[in-house]
């Protein structure tokens, strides 16, 4: 008599396993995800692998020589890698669909063939006719840049080990797949074993790979965590569709920092470097308009100037609306809530807009000050006095705290033809004299608004 095969629901999700299908997964909560797995066999109790041991040494012991990170001759995209791409690692970027997550990798490469190199470019999604056309459009495709429509796992290590490229690019890890397993391509087995397959291929060899992967409606990296976790590097690459502008984030790099961006701009001909975001993010702004206002965001170690904007208006129903686009919700509840307790503005009964033009994204707590002086703004419509920039966070009392890097940020300012900063009065302590911008101090919002808006 045949034995029943074992069955598992997984979801593809978050990685949830339970005994019987649901509707909604109990790890993650999304619906329709759990996918019938067959449990694989495993090994006989108490059967011995042979396989190579390894003893511990001394970290004294260990010798190598540094290599020199590999240049892209991408600037803004070697800085969010910490100056390259080191040997053997393995990184993985994500992003919506459409957003060109596939571009960048193919620029990319195109760039370090240019250099003599082989890169070798593995699509799961396009034939090496869509490649050419793309790369056509792109005026990228150097001679020794190679390319290959490939899905099977097997066959894309035998070609690294073949061709031994000195980077590589799988897009995307959900179209590769084990046919020895038999859960689908991109459920989360196949995706785990290409995972750690690819990564064991890529410290082995000291190929670079970079693993493009597609992102879930709630903007994670679609498959199990585990992925995120095994990889040297993860990068983001953001944007809104709508906008020209797309940012490219590092969330974990072993390498390098967290906190650097690289700033592209989407063209015809593909992405293009920003080298001075500041200046394009504040090409179009309207002068002498009330609710607008600049500040400086420190992204890593950039200082970048941003325009915020702010909406204060009668409300049509009920309950006011609160619309906020690139800034945290939550943050601008709580400064509304200071300026009208601690100014006597009533903000309570008004629709309140607030933007951040570009389609950027800001959540650190030194943009409060130019939260609170758009809101004001446009409340009074009266327009920022020009040439003026504001930098502070906001406390529950209303005082005004130091922030950051005031410094990079001031000269950034005195860069783009600011001729007056507003900052924390404890930050002045720490600034060198400046002739070409006039630096205030301030303690609290009180004064601020007294000082802008007499």
């Amino acid at each position: 008599m045949k034995k029943k095969e074992k069955m598992i629901f997984r979801c593809q999700s978050c990685g949830h396993q339970t005994l019987q299908w649901m509707g909604k997964c109990p790890g993650c909560s999304d619906w329709d995800t759990l996918v019938a797995e067959k449990i694989e066999n495993s090994p006989a109790a108490g059967a011995k692998f042979s396989r190579p041991r390894s003893a511990p040494v001394p970290m004294d012991a260990i010798t190598f020589d540094e290599e020199p990170r590999m240049s892209t001759q991408i600037a803004e995209f070697d800085r969010v890698l910490g100056g390259g791409i080191v040997a053997g690692t393995l990184i993985l970027i994500g992003g919506d669909p459409g957003i060109g997550k596939s571009t960048l990798m193919l620029q990319v490469l195109s760039r370090i063939a240019e250099q003599g190199k082989k890169a070798l470019y593995v699509s799961g999604e396009e034939s090496i006719r869509q490649l050419k056309m793309r790369g056509m459009r792109l005026s990228s495709g150097a001679s020794t840049m190679l390319v290959a429509a490939e899905t099977d796992l097997d066959t894309i290590i035998s070609m690294a080990e073949s061709e031994k490229p000195h980077v590589m690019v799988v897009d995307s890890i959900q179209t590769v797949y084990n046919p020895e397993m038999a859960s689908t391509p991109g459920s989360v087995n196949q995706i785990r074993e290409a995972s750690i397959r690819l990564m064991n291929m890529a410290k082995q060899s000291g190929i670079p790979l970079f693993l493009v992967g597609h992102v879930t409606k709630v903007g994670a990296i679609a498959g199990p965590r585990i992925m995120e976790h095994m990889v040297d590097t993860v990068l983001y690459f953001e944007g809104d569709r709508s906008h020209v502008f797309r940012i490219l984030r590092a969330v974990k790099n072993r390498f390098g920092s967290t906190n650097e961006i690289g700033v592209f701009e989407m063209k015809e001909k593909g992405l293009q470097e920003v080298p001075n975001p500041s200046a394009v993010f504040l090409e179009e702004r309207s002068v002498n308009a009330p609710g607008s206002v600049v500040t400086a965001s420190m992204e890593g170690t950039r200082p970048i100037l941003i325009e915020i904007q702010g909406l204060a208006s009668s409300s049509g129903f009920g309950n006011p609306r609160r619309t906020v686009l690139g800034l945290d919700p939550n943050r601008v509840a709580l400064i509304a809530a200071v300026m009208e307790k601690r100014l006597g503005i009533n903000l309570s009964g008004l629709d309140i807009f607030m933007n951040v033009t570009g389609g950027v994204k800001v959540v650190e707590p030194a943009v409060d000050l130019g939260v609170a002086v758009a809101l004001a703004s446009s409340f009074l419509d009266i327009p920022v006095p020009e040439g003026t920039t504001v930098i502070g966070e906001i406390g529950l009392t209303g005082e005004i705290r130091a922030a950051g890097h005031v410094e990079a940020r001031i000269k950034e300012a005195a860069k783009m033809g600011f001729a007056r900063c507003i900052v924390p009065a404890n930050s002045l302590k720490q600034l060198p004299a400046m002739k070409d911008i006039i630096i205030e101090g301030t303690t609290s919002l009180k004064h601020v608004m007294e000082t802008l808006f007499p």
